[in-house]
């Protein structure tokens, strides 16, 4: 039997067995292990091996692709040891008599074991090929996503990978950014901005939960750290949380406006490329596609933003109701890419690749969701944390904004009303 097999089988088997003992020899009470000298024995074995062999016994369970495998060796950069510090390793054929551990997956790859087995199936061909030229790498392609996904969910640095999978930390950085990079590179339509059948399904969805018709997505602006300092991402979300569109790496320091019309999404709706479907008649107002915004931004023909300090029970009021419940999908959203561990912390290196993590990020969730897999998905936003994400009094906007707004609000109150 393979030696990291081997390893990950005896860990799992141990872990097994310090359980069994504490089963034969419960504690006087039940909510201290202190006054046993079984449990004083037995207690940081059990830390140790739950805490070192979860991940080991787990990732083992995967099957073997199918595929023929390389018989290339790598050239680590340092020897990867079998030693307590070995906790990953290589993955090998699953073991009928142990069941995956949903809670491992979902904590150290945010997804089920049945999403890493569709995604590893999916991506395979591509994290297989353009391996490093003078040592290409012995390993399968689900140790290859394993360790590009614990990047990801986790945000550990490469030295803590090298250690958890036992390859080097140059192989380690490898599949990170060569999972990043197939999934921005060929699945980037997973983010790809619907187009006009698609988005009258969008404006569909948004006007079943909030009553306004044509609503196409929300607009928001989000801020990660690369390197200690901020860089923008500019998302548009639909009522599910599906991000329809992202644009990442623009400079921190730059407010919200200044990151809308420096995008591509700003330029393609001033030149009629999106959004330009037929406009609906409200109340003799026309009322084109638009999007909602938040933050920093104008008041528009095509962006919505709440009204400032309505009158209670109002038309008005009834609107900002409407738009807190689109916007909060936005925020899930946003909240849910930071689930992401990479994308919680500071990420550290070149802001190419860190950009690339953002987008690969944004490509997993939106996958993940298609799956029903909700396993990197925040939980429901509370109202405080709605209304804290914006400090900024929305803009007055010009005239024509200004009416279409008003007929949305009587909109609101009547879909509200047909509610009660």
């Amino acid at each position: 039997m393979n030696t990291r097999h081997l390893a990950a089988l005896l860990s799992s088997l141990i872990s097994q067995l310090v359980l069994l003992l504490l089963l034969i020899f419960p504690s006087s009470n039940p909510l201290s292990i202190t006054n046993s000298s079984v449990y004083d024995f037995l207690s940081p074995l059990l830390l140790h091996f739950l805490s070192t062999s979860e991940i080991a016994a787990t990732i083992s369970l995967l099957p073997f692709s199918k595929k023929r495998k390389r018989t290339h060796l790598s050239k680590p950069d340092a020897p990867a040891g079998d030693g307590p510090t070995r906790k990953l390793g290589q993955l090998g054929r699953p073991d009928s008599s142990i069941r995956r551990n949903p809670d491992t997956f979902k904590k150290f790859f945010n997804m089920n074991s049945s999403t890493f087995d569709w995604l590893c199936g999916l991506l395979e061909p591509l994290l297989e090929c353009r391996d490093p030229v003078d040592s290409p790498l012995n390993l399968p392609a689900e140790t290859r996503l394993g360790i590009g996904l614990f990047r990801l969910a986790t945000g550990a640095n490469y030295s803590d990978i090298s250690r958890q999978f036992s390859v080097s930390e140059s192989v380690a950085k490898f599949c990170a950014k060569q999972l990043c990079r197939v999934l921005c590179t060929n699945y980037r339509f997973w983010v790809g901005f619907p187009n006009s059948g698609e988005l009258e399904s969008v404006s569909t969805q948004f006007e079943s939960i909030s009553g306004l018709p044509n609503c196409c997505g929300i607009l928001c602006c989000v801020r990660f750290k690369i390197n200690n300092e901020n860089t923008a991402a500019q998302l548009v979300v639909d009522s599910s949380s599906r991000i329809l569109s992202i644009i990442a790496g623009f400079r921190g320091d730059k407010n919200d406006l200044q990151v809308l019309k420096s995008s591509t999404l700003f330029q393609d709706i001033e030149k009629g490329t999106i959004l330009n479907s037929q406009a609906l008649h409200i109340n003799g107002v026309v009322v084109p596609q638009f999007f909602i915004g938040d933050g920093n931004y104008p008041l528009l023909p095509w962006l919505m933003l709440p009204f400032d300090d309505p009158i209670s029970q109002s038309n008005e009021e009834n609107f900002n109701n409407s738009i807190n419940l689109i916007r909060s999908r936005g925020f899930k959203a946003i909240q849910s890419l930071r689930n992401w561990g990479v994308l919680d912390e500071p990420i550290e290196g070149e802001v190419k690749a860190a950009v690339a993590s953002i987008g690969a990020c944004s490509i997993l969730h939106n996958m993940l969701l298609s799956r029903d897999d909700f396993s990197a998905f925040c939980e429901d936003l509370s109202d405080d944390s709605l209304h804290n994400q914006s400090s900024l009094k929305p803009g007055v906007g010009d005239s024509v904004a200004c009416a279409i707004r008003s007929a949305l609000a009587i909109k609101a109150t009547e879909f509200q009303s047909q509610r009660q």
